[in-house]
Parts: structure tokens; C-alpha cells; sequence
């Protein structure tokens, strides 16, 4: 195993950390704070949800030889800002929590959906893939357009390393962010002293609270928008990069720590999609069959960044948000490209393609349901429909 370690898995495994942790950990205080959650609370969650994503990326990883990446359902949390506090206050939402983790355990263990991932064409999985990735792609742009005395460092820094030394072009751009934040943002005097008090988060247990309302407001649609938007993209993502992971046990895993976590106030874990396309690119290492120490180091990564989630917290505030979405995005320009290309090579599915990467992109939910899960029933409805209305080939 070891002999299968690389420079590249490394390094890609450290950006994946960076990239699933910091791009998202904001929308995951928001969902929380909207259920009712304390600052505690929430740094509870955050240890919890980051330790289980670790454990789960690195015994996965190891096990089936695979790049598998585990992440927080951010759609998830976005959903719970939609829906606020519900009766019963945050008890109630942790009883939901743990609702939805057994719900995707069952999930798990239902054959017949593992069949129906396996049959999504590779065409619309790329397509839709490039959706999920358009708009963090788009945030370096937006950064020089919010500050460009604060962005264009950041851009320009990663512009020059990518063209000589691909590989430490995100790193780079990081190391940029950093001095911009020191030399170009007003920080408070006490910067570092509040960012050493709060550095160590505690778990902090929460009796579950089950209530019907709590079960149909909350744990059904976290349940349906975690599966459609997180775990079967995930899937997906691994097959279009010639991968065959077994879904029932890769839910029912993530679903028991769900449950697990759900306890100390975190929101599910579930199979990854950006960081997933990260850990299988050519970038993480040129032989597939190596890719999986991206995965394994991603998730040492991730445990400490629990660990020391509170600093994190501290720290990140101070910058604009939109310049941290911008390191990530220069990050995944390369997986973004390799997407769309695979996406679009057929001339046969270009149309089912440019439809699920519309819809995709988009971001607009339906019915509670993320625009990754709509782009890929809109791409199937279009290619179905080409295939049984335009004539065979004679």
C-alpha cells in the first residue's frame, strides 16, 4: 500500500481537505444556526461531522482501493436555512437528524438502487459534474470584480505557478490569500488571541427530540435532497472516472455515522462531488489505481481540521468569504475542464448533455431537490427521447 504513495496524492489530498472544509463549513453554520443551534453547538457539530468524514474517506479509501471522498450535505444544510426553526427548537431538528441517517442506511441496503446508479450514462454524469463545479469556477473572477487589489494577487499568483509547476499552483494561490489577508484586510488587535480561545472545539451531546413534524419537515426532505444531490452524484462521479464502488455499503456507512453525528448536532455525511472529481483526476496521480491516497490523506486532513474547527471558524471570518470560494475555484479549473470535454466529445448526447449541465448550473431546486438531481432526470428525459424519435442508422 504504501509503495502506491505519491507526491501528487499528497498534495491533491491536502487541497481536498482545504477545498471540502472551508468552501462550504459557512453554509453548514447557517443551516444549523437557523435550526436553533448554539455556538457550541455548532463547533460540536462541525468536530463531529469532520472526524466522521475523515474515518469514513480513509477506511473506505483503503479498503476497496478507490478514491472515495466523503463530505457534509451542504445542500442539506442549505435546506434547513429554508425551513428555520421547527417545534420543539434544536432537540427536535437533532431527532430529524437522526432520522434521515437511518433512512439512508435503508437506502443502503435496498439493492435495486445501486443498480439504478450503475445505468447512469457517463455523458450526463460528466455534464452534470460540470455544473457543480461552474459556479465555485467562476468565484476567481468574482473576486477580482468585489476587490481586485485583493483578488488579482490571489489569480495572478496561481496564473504563473500552473504554467511551470502545476502542482503547487493551489498551494501557491493559498500561500497568496494568506498575505493578502495579513498586509491588505483590516484585522482586529485582538485577531489572534480570539483565534487561539476558540481553536478547540468539545462534542457536546444533544438528547434527540423525535416528532412527526420533525420527521416530515426535516429528515424527509435532508434525506431526499443528501441522496439526490450528494450520494448518487458521488457514485456517479467515481464511475465516470472508471470506477465500480458498492453503493449499499458506501450508504450504509455514511448513514450509520450520520445517525452517530447527528447526535452532537451535525447534519449527514455522504459521498463527495466536487472533492471526488478531485481525488480521481490525473492530478492526484497519473495511475488510477493510485488515486486512493488522495482520498486517505483528505481525510487525515479533514480530522484535524475538526480538531481545530473553532480556530478555523476565527480565522476565515476575517477575510471577504468570496476570496476562500476563489482559491478553491482556481483549484478546480482543471477538473471543470475534463468534465465539460467528456461531457460534449459525443455528437450522439450533446443535446441530453447541454440540458443537464444547464439545469445543473442553474442551482435551482425543485420540490426541495437540487438542480444536480433534476439535471440528470432532464439530460435522461432528452437522450430517451432522441434515441425513440430520431431514425436508425441504416
Amino acid at each position: 500500500m504504501l509503495k502506491d504513495f505519491s507526491v501528487s496524492a499528497l498534495m491533491m489530498g491536502l487541497l481536498t481537505a482545504f477545498v471540502g472544509f472551508i468552501s462550504s463549513f459557512a453554509v453548514i453554520m447557517q443551516g444549523l444556526q437557523a435550526m436553533g443551534a448554539s455556538a457550541p453547538e455548532i463547533a460540536s457539530a462541525l468536530l463531529a461531522q469532520s472526524v466522521s468524514m475523515g474515518l469514513l474517506a480513509i477506511v473506505f479509501s483503503s479498503w476497496l482501493r478507490m478514491p472515495i471522498s466523503i463530505a457534509w450535505s451542504t445542500p442539506g444544510a442549505a435546506l434547513l436555512s429554508g425551513i428555520g426553526m421547527i417545534e420543539g427548537g434544536f432537540p427536535a431538528a437533532v431527532g430529524a437528524f437522526v432520522i434521515c441517517g437511518a433512512l439512508i442506511v435503508l437506502s443502503g441496503l435496498f439493492r435495486p438502487l445501486g443498480r439504478a446508479i450503475r445505468a447512469i450514462p457517463a455523458p450526463l454524469a460528466n455534464a452534470m459534474l460540470a455544473g457543480i463545479l461552474l459556479s465555485l469556477c467562476l468565484a476567481p473572477v468574482k473576486a477580482v470584480a468585489f476587490n481586485a487589489a485583493l483578488g488579482l494577487p490571489i489569480v495572478l499568483t496561481w496564473m504563473v505557478v500552473v504554467a511551470r509547476w502545476r502542482l503547487w499552483a493551489v498551494p501557491a494561490s493559498l500561500g497568496a490569500l494568506i498575505l493578502v489577508l495579513i498586509f491588505g484586510v483590516d484585522l482586529p488587535p485582538d485577531a489572534m488571541a480570539q483565534i487561539g480561545a476558540a481553536i478547540h472545539p468539545d462534542l457536546t451531546f444533544i438528547a434527540p427530540v423525535f416528532t412527526i413534524h420533525g420527521a416530515i419537515s426535516v429528515a424527509i426532505p435532508l434525506f431526499i435532497v443528501t441522496m439526490a444531490s450528494q450520494n448518487i452524484p458521488g457514485i456517479a462521479i467515481l464511475k465516470v472516472h472508471h470506477y465500480e464502488p458498492p453503493p449499499g455499503v458506501l450508504f450504509a456507512g455514511t448513514g450509520m455515522f450520520s445517525i452517530l453525528g447527528g447526535l452532537v448536532g451535525g447534519v449527514p455525511v455522504n459521498m463527495a462531488a466536487i472533492t471526488a472529481a478531485m481525488c480521481c483526476s490525473d492530478d492526484a496521480n497519473p495511475d488510477p489505481a493510485k488515486r486512493y491516497w488522495a482520498a486517505i490523506v483528505g481525510g487525515f486532513g479533514y480530522i484535524v481540521l475538526g480538531l481545530i474547527a473553532g480556530g478555523i471558524i476565527a480565522f476565515v471570518s476575517l477575510a471577504p468569504p468570496i476570496l476562500l470560494q476563489a482559491v478553491a475555484g482556481l483549484g478546480l479549473i482543471g477538473a471543470f475542464s475534463n468534465a465539460a470535454f467528456a461531457a460534449y466529445r459525443e455528437p450522439e448526447t450533446r443535446e441530453a448533455s447541454a440540458i443537464t449541465f444547464l439545469v445543473t448550473a442553474s442551482g435551482t431546486s425543485f420540490a426541495g431537490v437540487s438542480g444536480a438531481f433534476w439535471g440528470l432526470v432532464a439530460g435522461g428525459l432528452m437522450m430517451a427521447l432522441t434515441r425513440f424519435i430520431r431514425p436508425a442508422k441504416t
